[in-house]
């Protein structure tokens, strides 16, 4: 999905006969540079754009290895959860923030 001057979280369309979480991992290392270790698993969200709709499949991860190196984005932030609504998200994102700051014992907004 490319959406100019908002922020996104990293992933990409899963190829056939990928899991899920191995799309995820190969996303990552291929959009950031950095190996993950893929947990849990939070609820699918599915938003509906004027001209499509997507489906997004979130996981907490963490890095295992490499040192993040920006391949196709043209900036990353890393904040604590409670500041994640202070950036200007692409919609389909923002109901995943909301489940990660539940997860993580915050108030979701």
């Amino acid at each position: 999905m490319s959406m100019p001057l908002k922020w996104e979280f990293p992933g990409g369309k899963v190829d056939a006969g990928e899991s899920l979480e191995d799309c995820l991992r190969r996303e990552l290392a291929e959009e950031l540079g950095v190996h993950v270790k893929v947990g849990q698993r939070l609820s699918p969200t599915t938003y509906q754009y004027p001209t499509f709709a997507i489906t997004l499949y979130p996981f907490i991860c963490s890095i295992e290895s490499g040192e993040l190196t920006l391949h196709e984005h043209g900036a990353l932030m890393w904040l604590p959860p409670e500041e994640l609504h202070g950036l200007d998200w692409a919609e389909a994102d923002l109901p995943i923030i909301n489940a990660y700051r539940k997860e993580q014992g915050g108030i979701a907004t």
